[in-house]
Protein backbone atom coordinates (compact mmCIF):
# COMPACT_ATOMS: atom_id res chain seq x y z
CA UNK A 1 0.00 0.00 0.00
CA UNK A 2 1.17 3.44 -1.28
CA UNK A 3 0.90 6.17 1.45
CA UNK A 4 1.60 9.56 2.23
CA UNK A 5 3.93 12.09 4.00
CA UNK A 6 2.80 12.87 7.12
CA UNK A 7 0.96 16.21 6.83
CA UNK A 8 3.68 19.82 7.37
CA UNK A 9 0.76 20.75 9.54
CA UNK A 10 0.51 17.60 11.52
CA UNK A 11 2.24 17.66 15.25
CA UNK A 12 4.28 15.17 16.40
CA UNK A 13 2.82 12.36 18.85
CA UNK A 14 4.86 9.66 20.92
CA UNK A 15 2.93 6.11 21.07
CA UNK A 16 4.70 4.42 23.59
CA UNK A 17 4.06 0.77 23.91
CA UNK A 18 3.29 -1.56 20.31
CA UNK A 19 0.81 -3.74 21.41
CA UNK A 20 -2.21 -3.48 19.63
CA UNK A 21 -3.76 -0.69 21.10
CA UNK A 22 -0.22 1.04 20.56
CA UNK A 23 -0.62 0.22 16.86
CA UNK A 24 -4.01 0.64 16.29
CA UNK A 25 -3.42 4.28 18.37
CA UNK A 26 -0.33 5.20 15.90
CA UNK A 27 -2.30 4.01 12.72
CA UNK A 28 -4.86 6.50 13.34
CA UNK A 29 -2.69 9.07 14.32
CA UNK A 30 -0.51 8.84 11.13
CA UNK A 31 -3.94 8.69 9.21
CA UNK A 32 -4.64 12.16 10.09
CA UNK A 33 -1.48 13.19 9.03
CA UNK A 34 0.71 13.71 12.58
CA UNK A 35 3.84 12.47 12.19
CA UNK A 36 4.20 9.18 15.42
CA UNK A 37 7.02 7.32 16.84
CA UNK A 38 5.98 4.46 17.98
CA UNK A 39 8.54 2.99 20.66
CA UNK A 40 8.23 -0.40 21.97
CA UNK A 41 10.26 -2.30 24.22
CA UNK A 42 10.89 -5.72 22.70
CA UNK A 43 11.73 -6.82 19.65
CA UNK A 44 8.32 -7.38 18.25
CA UNK A 45 5.19 -5.61 17.88
CA UNK A 46 1.73 -7.21 19.39
CA UNK A 47 2.18 -6.73 23.06
CA UNK A 48 0.28 -10.04 24.37
CA UNK A 49 -0.58 -10.99 20.97
CA UNK A 50 2.09 -11.78 18.71
CA UNK A 51 3.80 -14.49 17.12
CA UNK A 52 7.27 -15.90 19.03
CA UNK A 53 9.74 -17.76 17.42
CA UNK A 54 10.40 -21.10 20.06
CA UNK A 55 12.75 -23.44 20.00
CA UNK A 56 10.39 -26.63 20.73
CA UNK A 57 10.92 -29.66 22.78
CA UNK A 58 11.42 -31.89 19.67
CA UNK A 59 14.87 -29.57 19.04
CA UNK A 60 12.90 -27.76 16.21
CA UNK A 61 12.57 -23.93 15.90
CA UNK A 62 8.85 -22.81 14.60
CA UNK A 63 6.79 -19.08 14.53
CA UNK A 64 3.57 -19.57 17.07
CA UNK A 65 1.35 -17.38 18.58
CA UNK A 66 1.64 -16.65 22.34
CA UNK A 67 -1.89 -17.18 22.70
CA UNK A 68 -4.70 -18.33 20.13
CA UNK A 69 -7.44 -16.38 19.77
CA UNK A 70 -10.74 -16.30 18.56
CA UNK A 71 -12.64 -12.91 17.01
CA UNK A 72 -16.25 -12.00 15.89
CA UNK A 73 -17.88 -10.36 13.43
CA UNK A 74 -19.04 -8.13 15.47
CA UNK A 75 -15.71 -6.60 16.41
CA UNK A 76 -16.06 -3.31 14.22
CA UNK A 77 -13.20 -1.58 15.38
CA UNK A 78 -10.42 -4.55 14.51
CA UNK A 79 -12.35 -5.04 11.34
CA UNK A 80 -12.26 -1.50 10.30
CA UNK A 81 -8.44 -1.24 11.27
CA UNK A 82 -8.20 -4.38 9.24
CA UNK A 83 -9.39 -2.83 6.46
CA UNK A 84 -7.40 0.10 6.24
CA UNK A 85 -4.43 -1.55 6.80
CA UNK A 86 -4.92 -3.73 3.37
CA UNK A 87 -5.45 -7.14 5.13
CA UNK A 88 -8.24 -9.03 3.21
CA UNK A 89 -11.11 -10.31 5.53
CA UNK A 90 -11.23 -13.97 3.50
CA UNK A 91 -7.89 -14.37 3.15
CA UNK A 92 -7.04 -13.64 7.36
CA UNK A 93 -9.37 -15.96 8.47
CA UNK A 94 -11.64 -19.04 8.54
CA UNK A 95 -14.95 -17.55 9.39
CA UNK A 96 -17.50 -20.05 11.19
CA UNK A 97 -21.12 -19.90 12.82
CA UNK A 98 -21.66 -18.77 16.39
CA UNK A 99 -21.07 -22.55 17.88
CA UNK A 100 -20.43 -24.55 20.75
CA UNK A 101 -19.50 -28.41 20.01
CA UNK A 102 -17.74 -30.76 21.99
CA UNK A 103 -16.54 -33.88 20.37
CA UNK A 104 -18.62 -36.77 19.68
CA UNK A 105 -18.08 -40.39 20.43
CA UNK A 106 -14.97 -40.08 23.14
CA UNK A 107 -15.42 -38.75 27.10
CA UNK A 108 -16.43 -35.24 25.97
CA UNK A 109 -19.82 -36.55 24.03
CA UNK A 110 -21.74 -33.62 24.98
CA UNK A 111 -23.65 -30.82 23.24
CA UNK A 112 -23.75 -29.80 19.82
CA UNK A 113 -24.81 -26.47 19.20
CA UNK A 114 -23.97 -24.52 15.91
CA UNK A 115 -26.06 -21.17 14.42
CA UNK A 116 -27.58 -22.05 11.06
CA UNK A 117 -27.30 -19.10 8.34
CA UNK A 118 -30.58 -17.47 9.10
CA UNK A 119 -31.64 -13.85 10.37
CA UNK A 120 -31.27 -13.15 13.88
CA UNK A 121 -32.95 -14.08 16.74
CA UNK A 122 -34.14 -17.08 13.98
CA UNK A 123 -30.77 -17.95 13.99
CA UNK A 124 -30.60 -19.25 17.81
CA UNK A 125 -34.01 -20.66 18.37
CA UNK A 126 -33.32 -22.75 15.34
CA UNK A 127 -29.73 -23.61 16.74
CA UNK A 128 -31.82 -24.67 19.88
CA UNK A 129 -34.24 -26.85 18.74
CA UNK A 130 -31.17 -28.93 16.59
CA UNK A 131 -28.50 -28.68 19.31
CA UNK A 132 -27.61 -32.20 20.65
CA UNK A 133 -26.49 -33.52 24.07
CA UNK A 134 -29.56 -31.07 25.71
CA UNK A 135 -32.33 -32.04 27.46
CA UNK A 136 -35.39 -29.78 26.95
CA UNK A 137 -35.25 -28.22 30.49
CA UNK A 138 -31.67 -27.00 29.15
CA UNK A 139 -33.37 -25.91 25.90
CA UNK A 140 -36.11 -24.37 28.10
CA UNK A 141 -33.39 -22.82 30.36
CA UNK A 142 -31.09 -21.23 27.54
CA UNK A 143 -34.20 -19.53 25.90
CA UNK A 144 -35.70 -18.40 28.88
CA UNK A 145 -32.21 -16.72 29.40
CA UNK A 146 -31.95 -15.27 25.94
CA UNK A 147 -35.71 -13.77 26.24
CA UNK A 148 -35.06 -12.04 29.29
CA UNK A 149 -31.63 -10.60 28.75
CA UNK A 150 -32.78 -9.14 25.42
CA UNK A 151 -35.89 -8.02 27.10
CA UNK A 152 -33.59 -6.57 29.72
CA UNK A 153 -31.30 -4.93 27.19
CA UNK A 154 -28.92 -6.95 28.27
CA UNK A 155 -27.94 -4.47 30.82
CA UNK A 156 -28.25 -4.93 35.21
CA UNK A 157 -28.90 -1.92 37.21
CA UNK A 158 -26.32 -3.42 39.84
CA UNK A 159 -23.89 -5.94 38.90
CA UNK A 160 -23.04 -9.40 40.27
CA UNK A 161 -20.67 -11.93 39.70
CA UNK A 162 -21.53 -14.48 36.81
CA UNK A 163 -22.54 -17.43 38.92
CA UNK A 164 -25.17 -15.45 40.02
CA UNK A 165 -26.18 -13.83 37.30
CA UNK A 166 -26.88 -17.88 36.29
CA UNK A 167 -28.67 -18.66 39.44
CA UNK A 168 -31.08 -15.59 39.15
CA UNK A 169 -32.05 -16.64 35.96
CA UNK A 170 -32.19 -20.43 37.17
CA UNK A 171 -30.31 -21.77 34.74
CA UNK A 172 -29.64 -25.76 34.82
CA UNK A 173 -26.36 -27.57 36.19
CA UNK A 174 -25.53 -29.27 32.69
CA UNK A 175 -25.97 -26.32 30.44
CA UNK A 176 -24.12 -24.50 32.91
CA UNK A 177 -21.21 -26.93 32.54
CA UNK A 178 -21.01 -26.68 28.83
CA UNK A 179 -21.94 -23.75 28.12
CA UNK A 180 -21.88 -20.72 30.24
CA UNK A 181 -18.89 -21.51 32.44
CA UNK A 182 -16.41 -21.89 29.18
CA UNK A 183 -18.11 -18.99 27.28
CA UNK A 184 -17.34 -16.76 30.29
CA UNK A 185 -13.84 -18.16 30.88
CA UNK A 186 -13.34 -17.85 27.49
CA UNK A 187 -14.77 -14.70 27.40
CA UNK A 188 -13.60 -12.71 30.53
CA UNK A 189 -10.80 -15.25 31.27
CA UNK A 190 -12.12 -14.96 34.94
CA UNK A 191 -14.09 -17.97 36.81
CA UNK A 192 -18.00 -17.02 36.83
CA UNK A 193 -17.66 -17.00 40.99
CA UNK A 194 -15.80 -13.75 40.58
CA UNK A 195 -16.61 -12.53 36.89
CA UNK A 196 -18.27 -9.54 36.13
CA UNK A 197 -22.00 -10.43 34.97
CA UNK A 198 -22.22 -7.02 33.18
CA UNK A 199 -19.51 -7.29 31.07
CA UNK A 200 -20.67 -11.14 30.21
CA UNK A 201 -23.79 -10.01 29.24
CA UNK A 202 -22.36 -7.26 26.60
CA UNK A 203 -20.37 -10.19 25.17
CA UNK A 204 -23.37 -12.44 25.01
CA UNK A 205 -25.28 -9.30 23.62
CA UNK A 206 -22.49 -9.48 20.96
CA UNK A 207 -22.92 -12.70 19.86
CA UNK A 208 -25.98 -14.66 21.36
CA UNK A 209 -28.11 -12.08 20.68
CA UNK A 210 -27.05 -10.15 18.09
CA UNK A 211 -27.45 -10.49 14.06
CA UNK A 212 -26.04 -13.70 12.55
CA UNK A 213 -23.05 -11.64 10.80
CA UNK A 214 -22.30 -9.78 14.11
CA UNK A 215 -21.91 -13.58 15.85
CA UNK A 216 -19.81 -14.81 13.28
CA UNK A 217 -16.63 -16.59 14.95
CA UNK A 218 -13.34 -15.71 13.09
CA UNK A 219 -10.53 -17.74 14.02
CA UNK A 220 -6.99 -16.34 11.87
CA UNK A 221 -5.03 -18.19 9.61
CA UNK A 222 -2.19 -16.14 9.95
CA UNK A 223 0.11 -15.49 12.72
CA UNK A 224 -0.91 -12.92 14.80
CA UNK A 225 2.34 -10.45 13.86
CA UNK A 226 1.60 -10.74 10.25
CA UNK A 227 -2.74 -10.54 11.17
CA UNK A 228 -2.36 -6.76 12.03
CA UNK A 229 1.22 -5.25 14.26
CA UNK A 230 3.40 -5.42 11.02
CA UNK A 231 1.09 -4.04 8.61
CA UNK A 232 0.33 -1.10 11.18
CA UNK A 233 4.16 -0.57 11.23
CA UNK A 234 4.27 -0.23 7.38
CA UNK A 235 1.56 2.13 7.14
CA UNK A 236 3.14 4.61 10.17
CA UNK A 237 6.28 4.52 8.39
CA UNK A 238 4.94 5.45 5.02
CA UNK A 239 3.42 7.91 6.61
CA UNK A 240 6.62 9.46 7.70
CA UNK A 241 6.69 7.80 11.03
CA UNK A 242 9.04 6.10 12.92
CA UNK A 243 8.64 2.68 14.65
CA UNK A 244 11.51 2.06 17.15
CA UNK A 245 11.62 -1.93 18.57
CA UNK A 246 13.94 -2.67 21.66
CA UNK A 247 13.30 1.16 23.03
CA UNK A 248 12.01 1.04 26.44
CA UNK A 249 11.20 4.66 27.83
CA UNK A 250 12.27 5.53 30.67
CA UNK A 251 10.71 8.61 31.06
CA UNK A 252 8.32 10.54 30.14
CA UNK A 253 8.14 14.81 31.78
CA UNK A 254 6.24 17.56 30.90
CA UNK A 255 8.41 20.07 28.21
CA UNK A 256 10.01 23.12 30.25
CA UNK A 257 8.45 25.58 27.85
CA UNK A 258 4.89 24.21 29.38
CA UNK A 259 3.47 22.59 26.35
CA UNK A 260 4.10 19.21 25.17
CA UNK A 261 6.39 16.60 26.43
CA UNK A 262 9.66 14.66 26.72
CA UNK A 263 10.09 11.48 26.05
CA UNK A 264 13.81 10.26 26.72
CA UNK A 265 15.55 12.72 24.75
CA UNK A 266 13.20 13.60 22.15
CA UNK A 267 10.23 16.09 22.04
CA UNK A 268 6.56 15.22 21.27
CA UNK A 269 3.51 17.29 21.06
CA UNK A 270 1.50 14.88 22.79
CA UNK A 271 2.07 11.22 23.98
CA UNK A 272 -0.10 8.01 23.98
CA UNK A 273 0.54 5.92 27.03
CA UNK A 274 -0.19 2.19 25.55
CA UNK A 275 1.78 -0.23 27.98
CA UNK A 276 0.49 -2.68 30.45
CA UNK A 277 -1.27 -0.42 33.58
CA UNK A 278 1.60 -0.99 36.07
CA UNK A 279 4.48 0.51 33.64
CA UNK A 280 2.11 3.08 32.56
CA UNK A 281 1.46 3.93 36.10
CA UNK A 282 5.08 4.07 36.62
CA UNK A 283 6.32 6.23 33.53
CA UNK A 284 2.94 8.66 35.09
CA UNK A 285 4.19 12.00 35.77
CA UNK A 286 3.37 13.77 39.16
CA UNK A 287 -0.29 15.04 39.10
CA UNK A 288 -2.23 11.83 38.44
CA UNK A 289 -2.44 10.25 41.62
CA UNK A 290 -6.12 9.37 41.27
CA UNK A 291 -5.38 7.52 37.89
CA UNK A 292 -1.84 6.00 39.20
CA UNK A 293 -4.17 4.25 41.90
CA UNK A 294 -7.06 3.31 39.41
CA UNK A 295 -3.95 1.18 37.78
CA UNK A 296 -2.46 0.19 40.43
CA UNK A 297 -5.53 -1.41 41.20
CA UNK A 298 -5.82 -4.44 38.58
CA UNK A 299 -5.57 -8.05 39.50
CA UNK A 300 -4.83 -10.36 36.64
CA UNK A 301 -5.58 -13.66 35.20
CA UNK A 302 -3.16 -16.18 33.22
CA UNK A 303 -3.87 -17.77 29.73
CA UNK A 304 -2.17 -20.97 29.03
CA UNK A 305 -1.51 -22.43 25.41
CA UNK A 306 -0.27 -26.11 24.89
CA UNK A 307 0.70 -26.43 21.09
CA UNK A 308 0.96 -30.37 20.18
CA UNK A 309 2.34 -31.59 17.18
CA UNK A 310 1.58 -34.81 15.78
CA UNK A 311 1.98 -36.43 12.00
CA UNK A 312 1.02 -34.33 8.75
CA UNK A 313 -1.82 -36.19 8.21
CA UNK A 314 -3.85 -36.05 12.02
CA UNK A 315 -6.95 -33.92 11.72
CA UNK A 316 -10.11 -33.34 14.00
CA UNK A 317 -12.98 -33.59 13.22
CA UNK A 318 -13.76 -29.86 13.54
CA UNK A 319 -11.47 -26.69 12.94
CA UNK A 320 -12.06 -25.79 16.83
CA UNK A 321 -13.91 -27.98 19.41
CA UNK A 322 -14.85 -27.30 23.13
CA UNK A 323 -13.07 -29.78 25.55
CA UNK A 324 -15.16 -31.08 29.07
CA UNK A 325 -12.50 -29.51 31.78
CA UNK A 326 -12.56 -31.05 35.21
CA UNK A 327 -8.58 -30.22 36.45
CA UNK A 328 -9.44 -32.16 40.25
CA UNK A 329 -9.35 -35.38 37.42
CA UNK A 330 -6.26 -33.46 35.28
CA UNK A 331 -8.10 -32.64 32.61
CA UNK A 332 -7.14 -28.89 32.20
CA UNK A 333 -7.71 -28.34 28.87
CA UNK A 334 -10.78 -25.78 27.88
CA UNK A 335 -10.70 -25.58 23.90
CA UNK A 336 -8.61 -27.65 21.12
CA UNK A 337 -7.71 -25.68 17.74
CA UNK A 338 -6.69 -27.57 14.80
CA UNK A 339 -3.75 -25.11 13.74
CA UNK A 340 -3.69 -27.07 10.28
CA UNK A 341 -7.52 -26.42 8.93
CA UNK A 342 -6.04 -22.77 9.27
CA UNK A 343 -2.94 -23.06 7.86
CA UNK A 344 -1.87 -25.79 6.01
CA UNK A 345 2.10 -25.35 6.70
CA UNK A 346 0.79 -26.02 10.14
CA UNK A 347 -0.52 -29.59 9.05
CA UNK A 348 -1.33 -31.88 12.69
CA UNK A 349 -0.17 -28.88 15.33
CA UNK A 350 -2.97 -28.57 17.77
CA UNK A 351 -3.14 -25.70 20.14
CA UNK A 352 -5.48 -26.43 23.52
CA UNK A 353 -5.92 -23.50 25.31
CA UNK A 354 -6.38 -22.93 29.04
CA UNK A 355 -8.07 -19.73 30.23
CA UNK A 356 -7.52 -18.86 34.26
CA UNK A 357 -4.68 -21.05 34.33
CA UNK A 358 -3.01 -19.82 37.11
CA UNK A 359 -3.40 -23.68 38.79
CA UNK A 360 -2.84 -25.44 35.07
CA UNK A 361 0.61 -23.51 34.37
CA UNK A 362 1.65 -24.64 38.09
CA UNK A 363 1.30 -28.21 37.41
CA UNK A 364 4.67 -28.17 34.93
CA UNK A 365 5.48 -27.83 31.38
CA UNK A 366 6.17 -31.51 30.57
CA UNK A 367 3.10 -32.63 33.14
CA UNK A 368 0.86 -30.48 32.10
CA UNK A 369 1.56 -31.56 28.32
CA UNK A 370 1.22 -35.21 29.12
CA UNK A 371 -2.15 -34.65 31.06
CA UNK A 372 -3.62 -32.72 28.09
CA UNK A 373 -2.81 -34.91 25.64
CA UNK A 374 -4.11 -37.49 27.36
CA UNK A 375 -7.23 -35.50 27.84
CA UNK A 376 -7.63 -35.27 24.06
CA UNK A 377 -7.28 -38.96 23.49
CA UNK A 378 -9.90 -39.62 26.11
CA UNK A 379 -12.21 -36.78 24.20
CA UNK A 380 -12.04 -38.06 21.06
CA UNK A 381 -11.41 -41.50 21.13
CA UNK A 382 -7.83 -41.31 19.39
CA UNK A 383 -5.24 -43.24 21.31
CA UNK A 384 -2.37 -41.87 18.62
CA UNK A 385 -3.32 -37.94 20.11
CA UNK A 386 -1.89 -39.52 23.81
CA UNK A 387 1.71 -39.36 22.11
CA UNK A 388 3.03 -35.84 20.10
CA UNK A 389 6.20 -35.68 18.66
CA UNK A 390 6.83 -32.49 20.63
CA UNK A 391 5.00 -29.95 22.67
CA UNK A 392 4.91 -26.08 23.25
CA UNK A 393 3.57 -24.77 26.32
CA UNK A 394 3.48 -20.75 26.76
CA UNK A 395 2.08 -18.81 29.75
CA UNK A 396 1.34 -15.23 29.61
CA UNK A 397 0.92 -14.52 33.55
CA UNK A 398 -0.53 -11.31 32.93
CA UNK A 399 -2.44 -12.18 30.29
CA UNK A 400 -5.38 -9.95 30.86
CA UNK A 401 -7.09 -7.86 33.82
CA UNK A 402 -9.13 -10.25 35.98
CA UNK A 403 -12.72 -8.62 34.74
CA UNK A 404 -14.39 -8.49 38.38
CA UNK A 405 -18.03 -7.47 38.97
CA UNK A 406 -18.11 -3.47 39.22
CA UNK A 407 -14.36 -2.82 38.22
CA UNK A 408 -13.76 0.26 37.81
CA UNK A 409 -11.57 1.05 34.60
CA UNK A 410 -9.92 4.31 33.96
CA UNK A 411 -10.86 6.54 31.16
CA UNK A 412 -8.34 7.86 28.13
CA UNK A 413 -8.09 11.48 30.24
CA UNK A 414 -4.90 11.16 32.42
CA UNK A 415 -5.35 14.16 34.21
CA UNK A 416 -2.64 15.87 32.25
CA UNK A 417 -2.93 18.17 29.11
CA UNK A 418 -2.32 16.16 25.97
CA UNK A 419 -0.73 12.49 27.91
CA UNK A 420 -3.72 10.06 27.09
CA UNK A 421 -4.10 6.55 28.18
CA UNK A 422 -4.60 3.74 25.80
CA UNK A 423 -5.32 -0.38 26.26
CA UNK A 424 -7.98 -3.24 26.93
CA UNK A 425 -7.95 -2.09 30.45
CA UNK A 426 -9.25 1.51 30.14
CA UNK A 427 -13.48 1.82 30.67
CA UNK A 428 -15.77 0.33 28.20
CA UNK A 429 -18.07 -2.12 27.24
CA UNK A 430 -15.85 -5.06 26.96
CA UNK A 431 -13.60 -7.36 28.42
CA UNK A 432 -9.96 -7.53 27.67
CA UNK A 433 -9.97 -8.60 24.10
CA UNK A 434 -8.51 -7.30 20.84
CA UNK A 435 -11.34 -5.76 20.31
CA UNK A 436 -11.53 -3.09 23.34
CA UNK A 437 -7.84 -2.52 22.66
CA UNK A 438 -8.43 -1.82 19.40
CA UNK A 439 -11.47 0.50 20.34
CA UNK A 440 -8.78 2.24 23.12
CA UNK A 441 -6.37 3.13 20.84
CA UNK A 442 -8.38 4.67 18.24
CA UNK A 443 -10.49 6.20 20.73
CA UNK A 444 -7.15 7.88 22.53
CA UNK A 445 -5.45 8.81 19.29
CA UNK A 446 -8.68 10.64 18.85
CA UNK A 447 -9.15 12.61 22.59
CA UNK A 448 -5.12 13.47 21.71
CA UNK A 449 -5.66 14.52 18.09
CA UNK A 450 -8.79 16.98 19.03
CA UNK A 451 -6.85 18.31 22.57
Amino acid sequence: MKGRAASAAGKRYAVIGGGWAGCAAAVELAGAGHRVTLFEAARTLGGRARAVSVKTSGAERVDLDNGQHILLGAYAATLALLARLGIERRDAFLTLPLQMRYPQGGLDGGMDFIAPHLPAPLHLFVALLRARGLSAADKLSLARFSTTARWMGWTLHHDCSVSELLERFDQTARLTALLWRPLCLAALNTAPGRASAQVFLAVLRDSLGAHRAASDMLLPRVNLSALMPQAAARYVEQRGGAVRLGAGVRSVVAASAGAGWRVDDGAFDGVVLATAPAAAAALLPPGSRQVRAQLDGFDYEAITTCYLQYATDLALPLPFCALLDDPLQGRHGQFVFDRGQLDSSQAGLLAVVISASAGAAAVGQAELARLLAAQLAAAFGVAALAAPRWHQVITEKRATFACRPALLRPSHASGLPALVLAGDYTAGDYPATLESAVRSGVGAARLLAAA
